[in-house]
């Protein structure tokens, strides 16, 4: 399997996975202070929102992908 063939795949899920999901969302560590053995930490949660667009035209240029990759090969 060639590089071309994986990338238009990991396109493809990414595109479904961003279209069922719609988005993800990941903790952060903002603020941390330390005053002797006491430690203080502030975490955040961050969510991201996938567009409906990137996760079609993620679709289609992977599937483009797969098709040019195989006429050129075979």
């Amino acid at each position: 399997m060639n590089a071309v063939r994986l990338l238009a795949i990991a396109l493809i899920v990414g595109g479904v996975l961003g279209l069922l999901y719609g988005g993800f969302s990941y903790t952060r560590e903002t603020h941390k202070a330390s005053i002797g053995p006491l430690a203080i930490a502030v975490e955040e949660k961050q969510n991201v929102n996938v567009p409906v667009w990137a996760g079609v035209g993620a679709i289609v240029f992977g599937v483009g992908l797969l098709v040019l990759g195989s006429r050129r090969n075979g």
